[in-house]
């Protein structure tokens, strides 16, 4: 429970108004923990694709948003991304939690891993994983990736300062708990 109050004290400090996003079973704690915060208001969508185009119009108008979505949903979100997000130079911070990487690990594999047709099909992994980290860097993403005892909620700090510094959308890849 630590970490989530530590994550709840993050974003209040950072002054985000909205979290955009569709829980997961990682994120379901913050999305609980979010309908009854009195500074960030939960704005949930049906498909991930919509979180990012929700997130850049509220940017727009003033607020402070931040996007929280499982890894599959971001492979899901390319166009939104690219055409949206990305293109108006939006400072939307990404809090991505990361299906997959726990398999990858225990397989012995590394983001880094080649993705060859062997790799891609291979029962063990989801290769999910394999893929989140290659797909931000072609959107030029700038992300960090947070897992085993690494401190999610200094992660997020991080990567909402940087979206802000750089005036661009930062990512954070939660392969860890967030309670």
């Amino acid at each position: 429970m630590a970490t989530l109050n530590e994550t709840l004290r993050t974003l209040a400090a950072a002054r985000i108004t909205h979290v955009v996003g569709l829980p997961d079973n990682t994120s379901a704690p913050l999305f609980d923990a979010l309908q009854s915060h009195p500074s960030v208001r939960l704005v949930t969508v049906t498909r991930e694709g919509e979180a990012f185009a929700i997130a850049s119009g509220l940017w727009l108008g003033g607020a402070r948003p931040l996007v929280v979505i499982q890894n599959t949903g971001l492979l899901e979100s390319g166009d939104s991304i690219r055409g949206t997000a990305v293109r108006m130079a939006a400072p939307i911070p990404i809090l991505i939690t990361g299906r997959g990487y726990g398999k990858m690990a225990d397989a012995g594999l590394t983001p880094a891993e080649p993705r060859t047709s062997e790799l891609m099909t291979r029962v063990d992994i989801d290769s999910t994983a394999l893929l989140t980290e290659p797909t931000l860097d072609a959107w030029g993403v700038p992300f960090e990736r947070c897992q085993g005892e690494q401190n999610p909620a200094a992660a997020l700090a991080r990567a909402i300062e940087s979206a802000r510094s750089e005036q661009r959308p930062t990512a954070v890849i939660v392969a860890r708990a967030l309670n």
